[in-house]
């Protein structure tokens, strides 16, 4: 029988694996091909300026450091500018993962077709990954909206959609750890 202690030592382990979220990732959309350039190239220009101003010596000369921490903010004011731009002209799209029962449950609902078992799936892709999408997205995604987009988005995006909601399903929590 378990003593007390261990008990009550499982319980509040327990109560902290019972209460971690469930992965999640998101798929961002940009309608503007020129401000989502823009706004990568700023989160580029703004990244190298803040390392290079932490690989700056401690001995740098003063007008140097004070050159650096200005392109430093300058980046940064662009980087601002750009991301207000991408996020006015964008749509997330946030996916959850499943419960492994409900996975299953989903993918047994589509089995594979000779052809998809030739390409080393376990599922009819092109009926499983719309209602992957669609019950792993926590926007609320009609099945027949992700089956639309899959069908009529472009391929790119139509095959990031599938990994935003199929990679997450993947997502580990745990690190296996040496004993």
């Amino acid at each position: 029988m378990a003593s007390t202690a261990s008990t009550n030592a499982w319980d509040a382990l327990q109560k902290r694996l019972d209460g971690m979220p469930k992965p999640t990732k998101t798929l961002t959309l940009c309608s503007d091909p020129g401000i989502q350039e823009r706004y990568l190239t700023a989160k580029r220009k703004h990244a190298a300026a803040v390392d290079y101003r932490d690989a700056l010596s401690a001995d740098a000369d003063e007008e140097a450091k004070a050159l650096v921490d200005r392109q430093v903010r300058e980046a940064a004011t662009e980087l601002d500018e750009a991301s207000k731009a991408y996020t006015a002209h964008s749509v997330t799209l946030t996916f959850k993962a499943l419960e492994r029962g409900q996975l299953e449950q989903l993918q047994a609902q589509y089995p594979a077709t000779e052809e998809d078992e030739e390409q080393g799936r376990d599922f009819h892709f092109d009926t499983f990954a719309p209602a992957l999408i669609s019950a792993s997205n926590v926007d609320g995604m009609p099945l027949e909206y992700a089956t639309q987009a899959m069908k009529t988005w472009s391929w790119a995006d139509s095959q990031d959609l599938w990994n935003a909601a199929w990679s997450v399903q993947q997502t580990r929590r745990s690190d296996l750890g040496k004993g």
